[in-house]
Order: C-alpha cells, then structure tokens, then sequence
C-alpha cells in the first residue's frame, strides 16, 4: 500500500502546507463566498466529457454510511445522475457496521448495485471473496484522468482496481467557537500538546466545556488515537501498527494512551464529563460547540464536521467557527487522512456507468457545492466549494499529493477497526471510561487485533 512508504519529512511538508491553508482562512472575511455550483447542474470545465449510457426503466441501489445532512448532500450527486441516465436511484444507509450490513446483503442475494465502504481494510476483504467487481473501461478513465496514484492505490488489491476514493477526509483538524476563545481571552490557537491542554484549561475556568467528543462513536476515539499516536510516535511505527507488525503492547502505544488520558482523565476539560462523552454521538459532538445556552469551545474531527455546522447550527463558516490543524505531540503535526471508496456489487452497464459519473468532476463539483465534503479530485474546479474554509483544507490536501497517512482502523479488519461495539472501538471506549488503565486497554487492543488479523 502507498501509505506506508512516505517518511517523517514528507508529513513534515503536508503539515505545514495544511496550516499555512487554515491560517489563511482565519480571517474576518472568510464568510461563505458563494462561488460554488449550488445550482447542482455539474457546470464544471469537464462536463461534456462525462460519456454516460442511457437507463430508463433502471433502478439502481446505493448504500453508504451517510445519515442526515451528508446523506442529503449525496442525495443532490444521486439526481442529476438521475437526470442524465433516466435511471432512478434509492440509497440505503448502511449503519456504523458497514462490513456487516453488506456482508449480509451480499450473502442473502440482494447486495445493492454499489457501495460505499469506510475502510480500505474492507476493500481488501470483499476483494478476497469476490464480493465486489472491478472497474470498468470507462470508470477507470475517470480515475486516472482525475485522481493521484495514491488514492488510486487505495483503491487496487492485488494488481486490480476495485473502487475510486470520491470523498476524502482531513481527520487532523479541531473546530473551535470563536466567541468561547474570545470569552477566555484567547488571541492565538495552540500548536502543540502542551499548549492545547493549556488551552483548554483556560477555556474551562472561563467557564466554557473546553473539549466535546463523541464518544458514542467508537470511531471517533480511533482518530484521536491515531492523530496522537502518528505525531509521537512517528510514521514508521505508525505504518508497523496499522499492519500489526508490532504488538499493541508496544512501548509506543502506551506513550499515546498516556497522552490521550491527559486530556481523558480530565472530567472538567470534557463536555459532560467522560460520562456524558460516552453518551454523545459525532453529531451532537459538532452541535453542542456551536449551538445551545453554554455551547462548548472546541471539537476534534475531520473536514466533514462542516457539513453538521451549516446545518444543524446557525454558525457561520470562517466567522464563528473556524479551525487549526492537530496539535503536534511529538516533532511534527499529525496528517491523517480518510475517506470513501465506491465500489460495485453486481455487474451491468448501471453500476459502472454510477461509478464512472461519481469519479467525474461534475459528481464532485455538485457535492462540493452543497458543503461538509472533501474530493481527492486533482482536475475539479476548487471554486465550487461552499466556503472558504473547506477550500482551503481542499487545496491543502491537493497540494500534499500522495503524502499523507491514511486512517489506521481503517486499513484493520473491520472486526478489530470497524465494527460498533467491540475490536479497537469498544476498547477505546472502555479506556475513555476509564483513563487510568494503560496497561489493560494495551492487552485487549492487543487481544483483539491479534484475533481479528489472524481471521483475515
């Protein structure tokens, strides 16, 4: 895999590149531009090349783990492919348990025509077992007209392209409320580990909720751990973990989860306290920061946080909540990325006819337009994005080429690093729950990775 051959200096640069970005979108003036294709009509530079069959008559199904506002904004992407192919489209949210939820599809006869899958170590697996088909001709041409051999990689298992990475993720980013900032006092964003504690000390005795997190979502807790984790420990032993070449005993995960409970460990730097974390999925996460009598003052996630800010809360992009990188543990920022990887379930001109639209730069264009959406797309105009905020994290990522780590969980077996309710999700939890004992989550992490690569 690509991800595991960059060094310390090429996450070096992708760091600075990212945080030169968010320190330009910070200013005053970084309100929505409105210079995106709201329109939804794919009015992009490559839209006449796009060549798609007709379906009339066609139903296709899609399933993807999206709920709420981005299931709302692929939704715009699903119709004007409705549009140009007459066929009709229904999607179908997976859950959190993605993997399982296909799986049973798939095993009963009735897998949907194309599927989104959350991690690449899920790609590999379906792949194993044949579950998913490989890229037509003309999907194919999309890919490598647009993408970077990077993300193309990501979407290859033993010398054959499977998927295209459509939707990307930033996973190194908080998002903070600048009127809680403003509140305490606070002129400048912390840079390192040191100073977010510190900042987020000060936050709390000006008597705002420092950090919300959404500990509801195991998912959540694996990207604070692999943020710690890739900026202390190094992007070697980063790549050795994520392929459990060393044991999550390791001396260099007991370093992170120590890190992690500085702030874990600390009920009153926690919206809730570890209960109430515990008790908040990833969306409330995001609207208790900007929203509510005694909102919060920061919150960790991925560029897709914008997407529940525009619609869930009346805070303005770039004014009321703006956003700095991952503070750096160790000698350099953390840049961890994720995304999306579409796939085909069943053969037939209307699953690689959407698979081919989808790695278009119109599909980006109009999902860029609607916001909370990140594209890996080299060749889409960056003027449809919604804000400024997210085109400047978007640059950034373009920018980084193929320098980037991507998620670690998202490369494990999805019963160790993507299944709700146990492997690495479960064990994070207990140890949110819990901060004190190091020692105890490192043998179940171990424990169960150990099983679940085996399995694999």
């Amino acid at each position: 895999m690509r991800s595991t051959i960059h060094t310390r200096t090429l996450i070096a640069l992708t760091a600075t590149a990212l945080t030169l970005a968010l320190t330009s979108c910070g200013s005053d003036d970084d309100s929505p531009s409105g210079t995106g294709t709201s329109s939804g009509t794919g009015t992009g530079g490559d839209a006449s090349s796009v060549q798609l069959p007709k379906l009339n008559g066609q139903t296709l199904e899609v399933a993807a783990v999206w709920t709420g506002p981005e299931q709302e904004n692929f939704t715009k992407v699903l119709k004007e492919f409705e549009k140009r192919t007459g066929a009709k489209v229904n999607f179908v949210p997976t859950g959190n348990n993605t993997s399982t939820f296909l799986g049973t599809k798939i095993e009963g006869g009735q897998p949907p025509d194309v599927a989104f899958l959350p991690q690449v170590g899920v790609l590999h697996q379906f792949a194993e077992k044949g579950w998913i088909k490989p890229l037509g001709t003309d999907a194919q041409a999309q890919l490598d007209k647009n993408f970077s051999a990077g993300w193309k990689d990501l979407g290859a298992f033993e010398g054959k392209q499977y998927g295209i990475y459509v939707k990307a993720a930033n996973k190194s980013l908080v998002w903070y409320n600048t009127a809680a900032f403003e509140a305490a006092g606070l002129t400048d964003t912390p840079t390192t580990w040191k100073d977010f504690i510190a900042t987020a000390q000060t936050l709390s005795d000006a008597g705002s909720p420092a950090v919300s997190i959404g500990g509801a979502d195991g998912w959540t807790l694996t990207d604070w751990f692999e943020n710690v984790y890739l900026s202390q420990a190094g992007p070697e032993k980063y790549d050795q973990l994520a392929q459990h070449k060393i044991k999550w005993t390791d001396p260099s995960v007991k370093d992170a989860l120590t890190t992690l409970a500085e702030l874990w460990g600390k009920d009153d730097l926690i919206a809730g306290g570890r209960s109430g974390a515990l008790a908040t999925e990833f969306p409330k996460s995001v609207t208790q920061t900007f929203s509510g009598d005694t909102p919060a003052a920061m919150v960790f996630e991925g560029d897709f946080v914008a997407a529940n800010i525009n619609a869930d809360t009346k805070a303005k992009l770039g004014t009321d909540a703006k956003v700095f990188p991952f503070p750096a543990v160790g000698d350099q920022a953390p840049v961890v990325s994720g995304g999306d990887v579409a796939v085909a379930l069943k053969d037939g001109a209307g699953a690689q006819a959407l698979l081919t639209f989808l790695g278009s730069t119109d599909a980006a264009e109009i999902w860029a337009a609607q916001g909370g959406f990140l594209s890996p797309s080299k060749t889409m105009d960056q003027a449809s994005y919604k804000d400024d905020v997210t085109r400047d994290i978007a640059k950034a990522l373009i920018a980084a080429g193929d320098d980037f780590r991507f998620d670690m969980s998202d490369q494990a077996p999805a019963a160790f690093g993507g299944t709700q309710g146990v492997g690495e999700w479960k064990d994070l939890q207990d140890f949110l729950k819990n901060p004190k004992d190091v020692a105890g989550t490192q043998q179940k992490l171990e424990a169960d990775a150990a099983k679940a690569y085996k399995n694999s």
